[in-house]
């Protein structure tokens, strides 16, 4: 008995002992003051932490900006003092007529260093004279106006929060257009006891190597942070670039934060000993500007931050300047991490700079791995109409009730991918850390690849809603210490038949006279800030796979930068598969070229693959071909395009693209559901062959019309092509009445057209004696027995005695709105159904007067089997007894017709109109695109049944088995460090050469020989025992 005693002692010994973490609390002799020690590492065991119970908070954000009036940033080509700056100016100026002018002061802490940018004032009658005069001086690389921005953070309790639909504001002579917070949801978010860090492993890497973000400089764009607060330990620096005279927190968002990123108490942050550098950027009233934030990044810049966490965004990616100088952080080797947006669940809501190549976009989810329903989805819009989104957000983590940093001490729990968005900045902080002896390897397109490469991806969610898939940061770890500089694509591979992850590619096969498929990949460029394509792209279709069937066209970046570019592939169907069925493969083969770094004497280089597979179909029926006309859809940015649905003033504007993958990407299921093929024209009329196609929709539409495309589009009806118009409101009276007036810049912005642009529509549609009226109507009628919703639509003012008009009672908004009266129009003439004589069978016309019923931004109720009804007609000229009803009249009375707007600002944002000194004109029609296909180079191969599995080891650079952490760790300390800074002294440094000791400390030793020892006396003693 005595013996085993002994034995269970040694054995004991021996665990505690190999249990035993390098760099504890006895081997650190500077722990009082910068070591996260005991009460670090205590919180990181104990999975309640000592933070107070609090409510789960939901940040409702709204982003806007508006145009400062008289005011513009003159961006210059280099950085220049103060006193130089004013003397391009001056010398811009001095013959162009303008005589007042002031440089706007800027009192922040950047006020004295050198800028690539001022603040100008002008206010002359024509100071658009000026602004060309400057345009022209040989120093300015850029003039643009400078923008007010406003962000409302709304705190609402999750358990509180309203479904998202209509806010009706008071109408009447009263304000009727304001702003009330974007989208309210509710959801029963799950109290989760456990810290962010430990559900992400956080403290394995605290606890086994010391690593506790010293040594990274992180900065936290928000609203500020209090002096002293007893969650931080290491904020080096705040600054203010707002005209308040206070560098404290009044809103609690920047503390909150700061405290994910880096608290040290309680609620922990990923990165306790990471340098915080708090700039703050917003006024207690949540407003900045662009100059605020351009001066702020050129502190940044100097500062030499590794990692920026702004957890802010909007929908203006044409904000230039903004644009502009977040490429140049990233290619001075900041690492940025942005929200994507509070902004779902619906599509094509990404928000800007979130939405950029080179910028880390974090989305949300909830601590059951599903998608957030408040966050933002892709594709991003700004390619539009030409072109296709890209996939954003590029990873997901958790950001609903999480925990982090109050104001007052304590921590709170809130929801948001401004909540996501900083774990993701926190992880960061901590991976870079831990392998700052890399130096320049470790540059904002590693840190993408490798946060991408270790990415879970998540069941049943497509790219566009989780990008590369949930955050792993034990497995970005790995991946960052092993990394080798390459390049790599985003998407890794394109399969477009594996639904769900590959939606909305998935959902529709290809086949012969289709419209391309356009595939736009991200290339990132882990080997240089700049690079280039020197080889390919090539096309290598599998000839056992028929990859023969399908021709590609390539489009891309001529230089990447900073680290990053586009691939955009075009994919068609060749002549030979036009009756055959079944599924090809093949890849695409580019080699990217960087400068050597130094000490090295050749260019860096780096071919990658791009796995592609398409399912190919016979060509369907032209009655089952849809057309969608995207080239006439515009949005905000850059100009102010009103929402279709008046009473929806949280959300004024319309910015999500208008493209069937996005705000009607539940109408392209329903059609897709009923056997329709869907195509998207981002061309002009004049560029497609009407004979492949049964109807044209055009939906929503607020661009001009060339001629060229009215006389065009007369013909292809009269040959057969059917068209289905979904109109909307536009009234001039009525968008004078939603202008803004904003009380900073003192400026009115104007719609600059009403929900759809009737007057354009009218003008195409006059050859068949058809026109929309300028009535504002709003209700509700029975279609089929179910109730259906009108919202802000138009009505018929012409429409040919032949045809067919549905008529229903409804209330006239346009006079609830400008007079504040209630009245109705009895007999509304809403739709109306017209069969052509053409010279051959000639297509029909249908006629809606509200698009609000297919678009998913605020749908109240859908209006898809009308539209199925609709189709119906158009597609076999039969006219469904759905349609047919004791509603149906002609119209007999004409109504006034809508006119454009006096002074309208369109021609700014058309593609079809220009503004000359005789009014205005439309532009030359653009040439139609012209693919250059490629020529195919075939492999006699087959490719793998599972892409995602095959492109997952190649993405970056995973051949090599995953090792043990402490297999990595004693392998990356054996490498130089270089580049970053170095680490302090101190605890991280302890710990580190702690790390060095040998995996089997002394103790355990003793132990275990102390166990031997006793084993083999038990034995000894036993076989003695049995032989006497």
């Amino acid at each position: 008995m005595n013996s085993w005693l002994w034995v269970w002692l040694g054995l004991a010994l021996a665990v505690a002992a190999t249990n035993h973490t390098p760099g504890g609390p006895d081997e650190a002799p500077d722990v009082a003051t910068s070591s996260p020690k005991e009460g670090f590492e205590e919180a990181a065991s104990d999975p309640e932490g000592d933070c107070p119970p609090a409510d789960d908070q939901e940040v409702k954000m709204e982003f806007a900006t508006t145009v400062v009036e008289h005011e513009y940033i003159v961006g210059f080509k280099n950085y220049y003092s103060k006193e130089a700056r004013r003397g391009f100016i001056a010398a811009a100026l001095n013959h162009s007529g303008v005589v007042k002018w002031t440089i706007v002061p800027r009192n922040n802490p950047a006020k004295h260093l050198p800028s690539d940018f001022d603040v100008l004032e002008i206010r002359e009658t024509e100071p658009r004279r000026g602004l060309a005069a400057l345009a022209r001086h040989p120093q300015v690389r850029r003039v643009t106006p400078q923008r007010l921005v406003v962000r409302t953070l709304t705190y609402v309790n999750a358990s509180d929060a309203e479904p998202a639909g209509a806010v009706i504001a008071p109408q009447g002579n009263k304000a009727f257009w304001h702003s009330t917070g974007r989208h309210n949801g509710r959801r029963l978010l799950k109290a989760v006891p456990r810290q962010v860090t430990s559900i992400l492993q956080a403290d394995t890497l605290w606890k086994q190597f010391g690593v506790t973000g010293k040594g990274v400089k992180v900065a936290i764009f928000d609203t500020g942070l209090k002096k002293g607060h007893p969650h931080f330990r290491r904020v080096k620096e705040r600054t203010n670039w707002t005209t308040e005279k206070t560098l404290d927190d009044a809103l609690g968002h920047g503390t909150f934060v700061a405290g994910v990123i880096a608290s040290q108490a309680e609620c922990l942050g990923f990165a306790p000993d990471a340098e915080l550098h708090i700039f703050r950027v917003f006024t207690k009233k949540q407003s900045s500007f662009t100059s605020w934030f351009l001066d702020a990044f050129n502190y940044a810049i100097l500062k030499r931050i590794n990692i920026l966490n702004l957890s802010i965004g909007g929908p203006d990616f044409m904000d230039q300047p903004f644009v502009d100088k977040v490429w140049e952080l990233t290619a001075n080797g900041v690492i940025m991490v942005s929200a994507i947006g509070n902004d779902g669940p619906l599509y094509g809501t990404l928000n800007n700079p979130a939405d950029q190549m080179d910028v880390i976009g974090v989305g949300g989810i909830n601590f059951e791995d599903q998608m957030a329903r408040f966050s933002s989805r892709g594709m991003t819009t700004w390619e539009l109409p030409a072109g296709y989104g890209r996939v954003k957000p590029d990873v997901v983590t958790y950001g609903s009730a999480v925990r982090g940093s109050n104001v007052a001490g304590g921590c709170k729990s809130l929801s948001g991918t401004s909540v996501a968005s900083p774990v993701v900045a926190g992880a960061v902080a901590l991976l870079v850390s831990a392998v700052l002896h890399r130096g320049s390897v470790i540059n904002p397109a590693s840190v993408k690849q490798a946060l991408m490469a270790s990415a879970r991806r998540l069941p049943g969610v497509n790219m566009f809603e989780q990008g590369a898939g949930k955050l792993d940061l034990i497995k970005a770890y790995h991946v960052l210490s092993r990394y080798k500089p390459q390049a790599s694509l985003s998407p890794s591979y394109v399969d477009l038949t594996e639904c769900q992850y590959m939606w909305p590619y998935c959902t529709q096969p290809l086949y012969y006279t289709g419209m391309p498929t356009v595939i736009n990949v991200t290339i990132l460029n882990g080997m240089g800030v700049s690079g280039r394509i020197v080889d390919g792209p090539t096309w290598h279709p599998y000839t056992p796979q028929y990859g023969h069937h399908l021709r590609l066209a390539f489009s891309h970046s001529a230089v990447l930068w900073p680290w990053s570019g586009f691939l955009a592939v075009s994919v068609s169907v060749a002549e030979a598969a036009a009756l055959w069925d079944g599924t090809v493969q093949g890849h695409v083969q580019l080699t990217v070229e960087s400068p050597a770094e130094d000490g090295e004497t050749e260019p860096r280089t780096s071919t990658v693959r791009l796995a592609l597979k398409a399912r190919i179909i016979p060509t369907p029926p032209r009655s089952k071909r849809i057309l969608w006309d995207q080239y006439h859809n515009l949005r905000y940015p850059p100009g102010y395009f009103p929402r279709d649905i008046l009473k929806m003033v949280s959300d004024p504007l319309d910015w999500n693209g208008d493209h069937i993958h996005t705000n009607f990407k539940d109408m392209y299921q329903s059609l897709r559901t009923n056997g329709y093929y869907v195509e998207v024209l981002g061309e002009p009329f004049t560029c497609f062959d009407a004979k492949h196609y049964g109807t044209l929709m055009i939906v929503d539409a607020e661009e001009e019309y060339f001629p060229e495309e009215a006389a065009k589009l007369r013909r292809d009806v009269d040959e057969g092509l059917s068209l289905l118009i979904f109109a909307d409101w536009y009234n001039v009276v009525v968008m004078k009445k939603v202008k803004f007036y904003d009380e900073n810049t003192r400026e009115w912005w104007v719609p600059d057209t009403g929900g759809a642009n009737l007057p354009a529509l009218n003008d195409l549609l006059a050859a068949w004696g058809m026109a929309f009226s300028q009535q504002v109507v709003d209700g509700e009628f029975k279609f089929n027995g179910q109730t259906q919703s009108y919202a802000s639509g138009t009505t018929l003012a012409r429409f040919p005695k032949e045809g067919t008009v549905i008529r229903h009672s409804l209330r006239d908004q346009a006079a609830e709105i400008v007079d504040g009266l209630k009245k109705k129009v009895p007999d509304a003439a809403v739709l109306g159904l017209y069969q052509t004589r053409g010279a051959a069978a000639g297509g029909r016309i249908g006629l809606y007067g509200d698009s609000s019923c297919l678009d998913s931004s605020h749908m109240q109720k859908d209006c898809f089997n009308l539209l199925s009804a609709l189709l119906h007609f158009t597609s076999s000229g039969h006219v469904p007894s759905t349609l047919t009803s004791e509603h149906v009249q002609p119209v007999t009375s004409e109504l006034v017709l809508p006119e454009r707007m006096e002074g309208s600002n369109l021609h700014r944002h058309s593609k079809v109109l220009k503004n000359g000194l005789d009014g205005q004109s439309t532009l030359p029609l653009p040439a139609c695109a012209r693919r250059e296909w490629a020529h195919p180079s075939p492999v006699n191969q087959s490719g793998p049944s599972n892409l995602y599995q095959s492109a997952k080891l190649l993405s970056v650079g995973l051949e090599s088995p995953i090792l043990p952490l402490n297999a990595i760790r004693q392998d990356v300390l054996k490498s130089p460090q270089s580049g970053w800074p170095e680490p302090a002294s101190g605890v991280g440094a302890v710990r580190m050469s702690a790390a060095r000791r040998p995996p089997l400390p002394a103790y355990a030793l003793i132990g275990l020989l102390t166990v031997s020892m006793f084993v083999v006396c038990y034995l000894y003693k036993q076989s003695r025992a049995l032989m006497t």
